[in-house]
């Protein structure tokens, strides 16, 4: 390094001294200086390579530090790599697994419903089962006591079910419960007791053509404590009667009837108490219309060919019209609205 002179006219002077004069020695304090700066300079110069130093220290731990991160990076990233392909084959699997529960709880799903469909098909089948056998044994023993227990056991194991599918049929049953419970129904022992009526008394109905009895007259010979007076007037009055007896008039409305003969009439009785037989016996078989027509062919046939003024005729077609109309009421009430109910809960609408 070269020194920088300090005093500047001294080297201005000597600068314009005449060549030949010789310059002077420096000053020690130049050379204090200048040792000043050139020890400056050297501290300078170490400290700035101790920090050069320092600074590639400092760049060469960051640059390893920076290779361990990247090494790190690197490592973790293909661990990272590894993970996600892991993952993604174990998505895979979960979702293969996923889809086969859900088709597996498809299938229960299913199994459950059909279950559930079965047994309310059962419900419904051996509540219509019961209701029909319920409807038989009304039909046979005259009572709806039968079709009442059937109807009220069907509620009560409907409501057990609780399916909503099923509630119209519960109101089919209750709607049929409430209608049977108004019904008033004919009492049938009265009923056959009035038909016994009736067969007992066609033995003794008169046929419309039939000839008065004869009566039953004394001797017309003279009784001994008798005067002959009165015998004449006796005889008179008896010849008499004979006479009004010999000819009758009658009106009869029907031809058939004035035409019918002993042997006939005895078989128009028969078949008259075969008739009213007939009803009674359907009536309990429960066989309501065959019932019906035979009282009706037996009224016809009381009508026709028996004498309408005699008291015993009018007695037997007055006994004869009040079965009819008992018969009337004597149908047992059907269960229709709950069987139909039935039928649209069994084909699952």
């Amino acid at each position: 390094m070269t020194p920088i002179p300090t005093d500047a006219p001294e080297s201005s002077a000597n600068l314009s001294a005449p060549i030949g004069a010789l310059p002077t020695a420096p000053s020690p304090w130049w050379w204090y200086g200048t040792a000043a700066v050139a020890l400056v300079g050297l501290l300078s110069t170490g400290l700035l390579w101790q920090k050069v130093l320092g600074m590639q220290e400092s760049l060469a731990r960051q640059s390893a530090e920076s290779v361990g991160q990247a090494t790190q990076a690197v490592v973790a990233a293909r661990q990272a790599q590894d993970l996600a392909l892991e993952t993604a084959a174990k998505l895979t699997v979960t979702q293969a697994k996923l889809s086969e529960v859900t088709m597996q709880r498809g299938q229960i799903e299913e199994l459950i419903q059909s279950l559930s469909r079965s047994r309310d098909e059962n419900l419904v089948v051996d509540i219509e089962s019961a209701l029909l056998l319920a409807q038989q044994q009304a039909q046979l023993t005259g009572s709806v006591a039968p079709l009442l227990a059937a109807l009220k056991s069907a509620d009560l194991r409907l409501t057990r079910a609780a399916q909503p599918r099923l509630a119209p049929l519960q109101r089919a049953i209750a709607k049929d419960v409430a209608r049977i419970q108004a019904t008033a129904l004919s009492d049938t022992p009265s009923l056959l007791v009035q038909l016994d009526e009736l067969a007992l008394l066609a033995d003794d109905l008169p046929i419309a053509n039939a000839v008065g009895q004869a009566r039953v007259t004394e001797p017309l010979a003279r009784k001994p404590d008798e005067a002959v007076s009165q015998w004449w007037l006796r005889m008179g009055v008896e010849i008499r009667e004979e006479i009004k007896s010999l000819v009758r008039v009658s009106h009869i409305s029907e031809p058939d009837a004035a035409l019918l003969s002993p042997d006939q009439s005895f078989f128009l009785r028969e078949n008259l108490k075969l008739r009213i037989l007939n009803a009674r016996l359907g009536l309990l078989s429960r066989q309501i219309e065959p019932a019906r027509a035979d009282l009706a062919t037996a009224s016809l046939v009381l009508g026709r060919y028996f004498a309408p003024g005699s008291r015993k005729t009018q007695t037997a077609l007055a006994l004869l019209k009040d079965v009819q109309g008992k018969m009337r009421a004597l149908e047992l009430p059907r269960v229709d609205e709950t069987l139909s109910a039935l039928s649209t809960a069994a084909a699952g609408r």
